[in-house]
C-alpha cells in the first residue's frame, strides 16, 4: 500500500497552545487603526512603538510636538523627544519645513506606515476667479462721486512724549538706574509723566518720589512695571518733608589770661580761671581773742 490513501483523516486541531498569548479576536468596524507588524513588533524602547502607534491613530492636523505628546503620555520630555527621534532615524516620522501663506514658515509632521513612502503633496487653494461684470443700462451712466464722510471717532489720541513735563519724563527714565526692571516705553513715560507732575506741584521732591516708586518692589514682577507705577502714582502724592532747621552753633568765647596762674582760658568775662575763683572762694579760718585766752 505505497500509494496514499483516499480514507485517511485529517490532520487533528491541535488545540490552544499551552503556554504563550492566546488572541480572542474581535472584528472591528470603526475606531481603530491598522499597524504594519514591521513596527508593532519592532526591537527597542517600548516607548517607541507607544508613541508611533499613538500618532498614527490621531487623525490628521493633531499636534504631535514633545509638549502635546507630554499632556498625553506619563513619561518626560526626554523619553518623549528620545522615541521620535528613533522613529525618525527609522524612516517612520519626517519634518519639513514649509512656507505657509503669507511667507510664514512652519514645521509639518508626516508620518508613515511604510519607511520610505510617498510623501503626499498638499494641494494649495484655488483663487476664486473674479466675474466680468454684466453691463447693464444702469451701469453705462457715469459713477456718481462720493461725498466725502466724516470722519470717524476713533477716540482719544495717544499721548505725546513732546508734550509732557521734561523734568517729570526725566525722573521716570531715572528709575531704570534703581530697578533695571522698570524700563518704560515712549508711550508708558508719556502716560505717567501727568501723575508724576501733580507730584511735583505738591512739592514733593524728586529724590522722594524716586524712592516711592522703587521701595518695597516685589521681587518678580507678575506685570508691566508701568502698571505699578501707575497704581503707585494713584495714590495722593506724599506730604513735602518739613524743613528742620540746622542746630544753632554756640558762640565762641574769647581767649583770657588769668591774673593769677597766668593760664589761658576761655570766659566772657572774668580775670581768673576756674581753678583759682575756687581757690579765692574758700573761707579762711579765723581766731577770735576769746579762743586765744582759753588757749592760754
Amino acid at each position: 500500500m505505497a500509494g496514499p490513501q483516499s480514507n485517511a483523516l485529517t490532520r487533528a486541531d491541535a488545540g490552544a497552545p499551552t503556554s504563550g498569548v492566546i488572541h480572542v479576536r474581535t472584528r472591528l468596524t470603526a475606531d481603530f487603526t491598522v499597524i504594519a507588524n514591521a513596527l508593532a513588533q519592532r526591537r527597542g524602547s517600548a516607548v517607541t512603538i507607544g508613541v508611533a502607534a499613538y500618532i498614527s491613530s490621531l487623525p490628521d492636523g493633531t499636534p504631535v510636538s514633545i509638549a502635546a505628546l507630554c499632556e498625553h503620555f506619563t513619561e518626560g520630555e526626554i523619553l518623549i523627544s528620545r522615541a521620535l527621534r528613533e522613529l525618525e532615524s527609522a524612516g517612520y516620522l519626517e519634518r519639513r519645513r514649509e512656507r505657509g501663506p503669507g511667507g510664514v514658515i512652519r514645521t509639518r509632521t508626516y508620518f508613515y506606515d511604510v519607511p520610505g513612502g510617498d510623501t503626499p503633496t498638499p494641494p494649495r487653494p484655488r483663487r476664486p476667479r473674479p466675474e466680468a461684470p454684466r453691463e447693464t443700462p444702469a451701469s453705462r451712466t457715469p459713477p456718481r462721486t462720493p461725498e466725502p464722510e466724516a470722519a470717524a471717532d476713533t477716540g482719544p489720541a495717544a499721548p505725546s512724549l513732546a508734550e509732557a513735563d521734561e523734568q517729570a519724563v526725566a525722573i521716570l527714565a531715572s528709575l531704570r538706574i534703581v530697578d533695571p526692571r522698570l524700563v518704560l516705553s515712549r508711550r508708558e513715560a508719556a502716560e505717567l509723566a501727568p501723575a508724576v507732575s501733580q507730584w511735583l506741584a505738591t512739592g514733593v521732591g524728586p529724590a522722594q518720589i524716586t524712592r516711592a516708586l522703587t521701595a518695597r518692589l516685589p521681587d518678580r514682577l507678575l506685570t508691566r512695571p508701568a502698571r505699578i507705577l501707575a497704581f503707585r502714582l494713584s495714590e495722593p502724592p506724599l506730604p513735602a518733608p518739613t524743613p528742620v532747621a540746622p542746630p544753632s552753633t554756640p558762640p565762641v568765647l574769647p581767649w583770657r589770661t588769668c591774673d593769677g596762674c597766668d593760664r589761658a582760658f576761655r570766659s566772657a568775662a572774668g580775670e581768673r580761671c576756674r581753678d583759682c575763683r575756687a581757690t579765692r572762694e574758700e573761707p579762711t579760718a579765723t581766731v577770735s581773742e576769746e579762743d586765744l585766752r582759753t588757749a592760754c
